[in-house]
């Protein structure tokens, strides 16, 4: 006979969380926070514990200007509207990977970032703290890794949308794992 098992804590929170795109309320996104879920977050698995990532804190005083510089790098008839998407989160968190020549590094690399973002992810999600994970077409501008100080030897692994927020976003069905599972028939 089978019990139904209850979910623990930790269970309940992965299968929770969700990226926070809009919806946010006024509260500010604070450094000390975001610092606060990083002490944790950088626990994440990494090769060699070498810990290849860094970031870079845009707050509520530095989003206009930062708005304005990035908008800057879209088309002209795309600014604005870019302008105003940048507008939306409270706050940012721009991570960034070193990129090493190896092929196995890099893979490892950003094996190890990833991780490190869903732990921040899912430890702001304890808060109420919505997160996204955005990779759009400015991550690889040349001008926005200017404006951001990153190096040619680091890579702009994805920008992190922040705000508090008062309402979930709707929860979507995953595919079931039998359905992705399969066993070696070597």
């Amino acid at each position: 006979m089978d019990s139904v098992k209850t979910p623990t804590a930790l269970q309940q929170t992965i299968r929770n969380r969700r990226s926070v795109k809009k919806g946010y309320n006024d509260k500010p996104v604070t450094e000390e926070t975001v610092k606060e879920l990083l002490e944790d977050a950088i626990w994440a698995p990494t090769h060699g514990v070498r810990q290849p990532w860094r970031f870079i804190f845009i707050g509520p005083e530095q989003k206009e200007n930062f708005a304005d510089k990035v908008a800057a790098t879209y088309p002209e008839d795309r600014q604005e509207d870019r302008r105003q998407y940048f507008r939306e989160p409270n706050a940012f968190l721009i991570v960034v990977m070193d990129e090493p020549d190896s092929q196995k590094q890099w893979d490892e690399n950003f094996g190890a970032t990833a991780c490190m973002i869903q732990n921040f992810w899912l430890l702001a999600w304890e808060r109420k703290l919505g997160v996204v994970w955005k990779t759009n077409r400015h991550i690889y501008d040349p001008t926005v890794k200017e404006i951001l100080d990153v190096g040619e030897d680091e890579k702009i692994v994805g920008f992190l949308h922040l705000g508090y927020f008062d309402e979930k976003p709707i929860k979507k069905a995953r595919i079931p794992v039998e359905d992705k599972f399969s066993r070696f028939k070597g």
